[in-house]
């Protein structure tokens, strides 16, 4: 069983992907092979909504001078995906918005391609607006048919400086559960 998850942070190691590594510390202790992917720095661009994807079903999104495609294919091969973005005007990064629009509609026009995939959000934030984040990212999966395991609290962790989220003890102990969850949750769906 493999997990992708995808940073997407305009700034690269970020208290999201502090984040997001203690939900793949949890995973890799239950066996569960991990990534994770970054988008800081990485070229992606919006939907165009030209609909090729459906014309073409082939898995793919017919923009190709970006890491779209190489983010699709990661999520088609993983069991799960785990999709983590900071709080920005009480929504997620663009980059990360990006990501679920494109992978959403190619996932669409690939007979629902993650179909039955374990999901989780995980959200970085400083002050508010976390929920509204925590919402759009779930509302991908479950638009995607994905199943989406819960933990003890939202899964969010605050903090505004790189680091500063190690402070907020409820929040990691939050993302261990979530690992757990999670993890337990895909061996479950793979025992049948």
């Amino acid at each position: 069983m493999k997990v992708i998850a995808f940073n997407g942070s305009a700034r690269k190691d970020s208290n999201t992907a502090i984040l997001i590594n203690y939900v793949l510390e949890e995973l890799k202790s239950e066996g569960i092979e991990t990534e994770l992917y970054q988008l800081a720095g990485k070229q992606i661009r919006g939907c165009l909504a030209c609909y090729k994807c459906f014309e073409k079903q082939d898995k793919e999104c017919t923009v190709k001078d970006d890491v779209l495609n190489e983010c699709i294919a990661k999520m088609d091969e993983a069991d799960g995906i785990i999709l983590g973005s900071p709080t920005y005007f009480a929504n997620i990064s663009t980059e990360l918005k990006a990501l679920i629009d494109r992978a959403g509609l190619v996932g669409k026009a690939n007979n629902n391609m993650y179909r039955r995939k374990v999901g989780a959000a995980v959200v970085a934030v400083r002050r508010g607006g976390e929920i509204h984040a925590f919402n759009s990212i779930n509302h991908f999966f479950l638009i995607n048919s994905m199943v989406i395991p819960g933990s003890v609290y939202w899964n969010m962790g605050f903090g505004l400086e790189k680091g500063d989220v190690e402070k907020d003890e409820e929040g990691i102990l939050t993302m261990k559960e979530l690992g757990q969850n999670m993890a337990w949750l895909l061996k479950k769906i793979n025992a049948v």
